[in-house]
């Protein structure tokens, strides 16, 4: 296994990407301002983007693991790598919907829930989110502390 870090063409990656943001223009919003790092594992595995909001407060804005892939610790690996590399970190971010596959998640990562923005899904996005039949509405923000 290997993380590398992506600086240049981070769009060639962008349809991994769109599994965890299904909106491309979303998506931009955050992709060149962000640092991309790319998991391989004979081939790519898992991604991410995480940006710097304050001193020592970085978001990961984008996770996201190839589906026959998910379950095999390739996320976790990538959210370890994330505190290593930012040696600053003393808070690290994330933002979800409310789906209990992904927040069991990060709450085995070690985060916890932060706080909520009510309606962000249906604000910001053009079409509606569905997870498991439930439409998706508030940004669920988590955090984890070191």
């Amino acid at each position: 296994m290997n993380i590398v870090q992506v600086t240049e063409n981070k769009k060639e990656y962008i349809d991994l990407l769109l599994l965890a943001d299904e909106q491309e223009d979303m998506l931009d919003k955050y992709l060149e301002r962000g640092e991309m790092f790319v998991l391989h594992d004979d081939g790519v595995k898992a991604e991410c983007v995480v940006t710097k909001e304050a001193d020592g407060t970085y978001e990961i804005k984008n996770i996201a693991v190839q589906p026959d892939c998910q379950r095999k610790g390739y996320g976790n690996a990538l959210i370890e790598f994330m505190f290593s590399h930012y040696a600053d970190c003393r808070v690290m971010l994330v933002g979800t919907g409310d789906s209990p596959k992904t927040l069991n998640f990060y709450r085995k990562c070690g985060f916890t829930e932060s706080h909520r923005m009510k309606d962000f899904f249906i604000d910001h996005y053009d079409q509606p989110i569905y997870e498991n039949g439930k439409r998706i509405a508030d940004m669920i923000y988590l955090k984890r502390e070191r």
